[in-house]
C-alpha cells in the first residue's frame, strides 16, 4: 500500500514554496523588552567603581587577584588539599549536576518551534453512520483504513519562543555562576580549615609549654615553703594558675579536631584518612607579600554571586516577552497527505487526500493572561532589586574584610613587638639568675611571661590568617576552571606582612 505517485509530486513542491515565507516571518518581531543592564543599576554607580578602601596601602596591592590565590601560601600540602576538594567535594558535584540539568532545559527551549511531523495508521471494521453523509439507508459494515503523514513548521512570528530561549540561556549562565560561587566557597573553606588546624596545633603546643613551666614554678614554691623561705599563698596562687592553664588544653584540642572534621568532610574523607602532613602541621602557612585586591569594578565583574544575580535579571526580563507572546496567535504552515477509505481500496486515487496551508490558533487573552505579563514585569523589578542588593553586599563584605584584616594585623604587630620585649626580658632575667642576682622564681616568671605572650601572638596570627582567607573569599577569586599559572610571588618588601614572629 502506497500513496499515489501524483500526490506527493503535487503536495511537497507547494509546501516547499512556502518555506522562504516562513523563514522570513520567523524573524519578524520580538515582543517584550530587549534586555540591557539598567542605567540606574547600582553596578553603574560611582560607589561600585571606586578603588576598594578599608586597609593600609602597605598591606594590599592594586594588582589583580590571582585565580589560584591559595598558592600564594607556597604550601604544597595546602595545594594538594584544594586540588582534591575540587575533585571530590559533594557541593561541587551538586553544582555540576545542576548545570547539566540547566543545559538540558536550554536544549529543550531551543528545540521548540520549527519543523515537526507525525505519521499515523489506523485500521478497523466499522459501521459508519449513513446520516453523517445525508443518506437515509444503512451503510454496510466494512473494513476501513486511514494512513497518513503530516509536517508543520511553527513560525515564531512574535518572538515568544526566542524569548524562551533567551530566558533559558540566562538561567544556564546563572547556574554556571552559582557553580563558580560554590567552587570559591569550597576553596576558602578548605584553606580556612587547614589554617585553623595548624593554628590550634600551634596554640596547643604553646599552652602545654606554659603549663609545664607553671607546674615547675609551683614545685619550686612548695620546696621554698617547706624550707621556710616561702608561704602557702604563693603555692595556692601558682596551683590556681596551673588549673587555669590545664582548663585551656582541651579547648585547643577540640578546635584542632573540629578543624580536622571539617576538612575531612570537604574532601569526602574520614578524619582518620587525612594526610599525615595535615595532622602534623603545627605552624601557620604564611603569605609574604601584600595581598592583591584589584579595584571595585574588577571585583564586581569577578564575583560569581554578582554575575548570577545579573543573569537572573536577564532571565526575568526575557520572561516578560514570553508572557507577552502568549497574548498573540500561534501561526504554523502545515502539509499532510494520506489514504482514507475501505481497506481493500487503499492505494487507489479515490482514497487519496492531501492538504497544505497556514494553521492559526489564538487563545483570547482572558483568564489572567495580561496579569501574567504584569507578574513577569514585577518579577523583573524583584530581580533588579536583588541584583542591587548583591552588589552592595559584595562591596560591604570586601571593605569589612579589609578593615578587619588591617585591624587584626595591627594587633598582631603590637603583640610581636611585645614578644620581642618579653624575650629580651626573659634573657636578661636568666643571665641575672645564673649570676646569682635574681631568684629562680623570677627566672620562671619571666619565662612564663614570654610563653604567655607567645600564645597571644599565635592566637593573633591565627586570626590574621583567617582574615586573609575571608578577604580572598570576599574578593571572589578562584572560580576559574582552567586558571593561568600563578606568577611567582614578588620578593617581600619592607611592608610585606609575614606572620612569623
Amino acid at each position: 500500500m502506497k500513496l499515489p505517485r501524483s500526490l506527493p509530486s503535487r503536495l511537497f513542491p507547494r509546501a516547499l514554496a512556502l518555506l522562504p515565507l516562513a523563514v522570513l516571518l520567523n524573524g519578524c518581531m520580538n515582543v517584550g523588552p530587549n534586555y540591557s543592564l539598567p542605567k540606574d543599576a547600582l553596578v553603574n554607580a560611582p560607589l561600585a567603581n571606586a578603588p576598594i578602601e578599608g586597609a593600609d596601602a602597605a598591606l594590599i596591592s592594586r594588582a589583580d587577584v590571582p585565580a589560584v590565590w591559595w598558592k600564594l601560601y607556597d604550601d604544597p600540602v595546602l595545594n594538594s588539599l584544594v586540588d582534591e576538594a575540587l575533585q571530590s567535594n559533594t557541593d561541587l558535584r551538586v553544582a555540576a549536576a545542576n548545570l547539566a540539568r540547566s543545559r538540558e532545559a536550554l536544549g529543550v527551549a531551543q528545540a521548540q518551534g520549527g519543523f515537526s511531523g507525525k505519521a499515523s495508521a489506523a485500521f478497523q471494521r466499522a459501521q459508519e453512520s449513513a446520516e453523517q453523509y445525508l443518506l437515509t439507508e444503512k451503510l454496510p459494515v466494512a473494513n476501513e483504513g486511514d494512513v497518513g503523514i503530516s509536517v508543520a513548521y511553527e513560525i515564531d512570528l512574535f518572538g515568544k519562543l526566542r524569548r524562551g530561549v533567551e530566558a533559558a540561556q540566562a538561567d544556564t549562565e546563572a547556574v554556571r555562576a552559582a557553580g563558580d560561587l560554590a567552587r570559591i566557597t569550597v576553596v576558602a573553606d578548605v584553606v580556612r580549615a587547614y589554617v585553623e588546624q595548624c593554628s590550634a596545633a600551634e596554640e596547643l603546643k604553646i599552652a602545654q609549654q606554659s603549663l609545664a613551666l607553671q607546674r615547675q614554678r609551683v614545685d619550686v614554691s612548695r620546696r621554698l615553703r617547706d624550707a621556710g623561705r616561702g608561704n602557702q599563698t604563693e603555692v595556692t596562687r601558682g596551683q590556681t594558675q596551673v588549673d587555669t592553664l590545664s582548663a585551656d588544653i582541651p579547648r585547643y584540642g577540640a578546635r584542632r579536631k573540629i578543624a580536622q572534621y571539617r576538612l575531612a568532610a570537604l574532601l569526602a574523607r574520614a578524619p582518620s584518612d587525612l594526610p599525615p602532613a595535615v595532622l602534623a602541621c603545627e605552624k601557620l602557612p604564611q603569605i609574604r607579600q601584600p595581598i592583591p585586591v584589584g579595584d571595585g569594578a574588577a571585583l564586581l565583574k569577578r564575583r560569581p554571586d554578582v554575575r548570577e544575580a545579573e543573569r537572573q535579571l536577564a532571565a526575568s526580563t526575557a520572561r516578560i516577552g514570553v508572557a507577552t507572546g502568549a497574548l498573540y496567535p500561534t501561526v504554523s504552515i502545515g502539509a499532510s497527505a494520506g489514504l482514507t477509505g475501505v481497506l481493500e481500496d487503499l492505494g487507489t486515487s479515490p482514497t487519496a487526500r492531501w492538504g497544505f496551508g497556514p494553521l492559526i490558533s489564538w487563545t483570547f487573552p482572558a483568564n489572567g493572561a495580561r496579569g501574567r505579563v504584569r507578574e513577569a514585569q514585577a518579577s523583573s523589578q524583584v530581580a533588579l532589586a536583588r541584583f542591587d542588593g548583591v552588589v552592595l553586599t559584595a562591596l560591604r563584605e570586601t571593605e569589612t574584610s579589609l578593615a578587619t584584616y588591617a585591624s587584626d594585623y595591627a594587633r598582631a604587630e603590637s603583640l610581636r613587638a611585645a614578644l620581642k620585649s618579653a624575650a629580651q626580658s626573659a634573657d636578661e632575667t636568666h643571665r641575672l639568675y645564673r649570676a646569682g642576682r635574681e631568684s629562680f622564681i623570677s627566672d620562671l616568671d619571666a619565662t612564663r611571661t614570654l610563653t604567655s605572650t607567645r600564645s597571644q601572638v599565635a592566637a593573633a596570627e591565627g586570626q590574621v590568617a583567617i582574615d586573609q582567607v575571608n578577604l580572598f573569599l570576599a574578593l571572589g577569586g578562584g572560580w576559574q576552571q582552567n586558571p593561568q599559572p600563578t606568577p611567582a610571588p614578588a620578593a617581600p618588601s619592607a611592608a610585606a606582612h609575614t606572620t612569623a614572629p
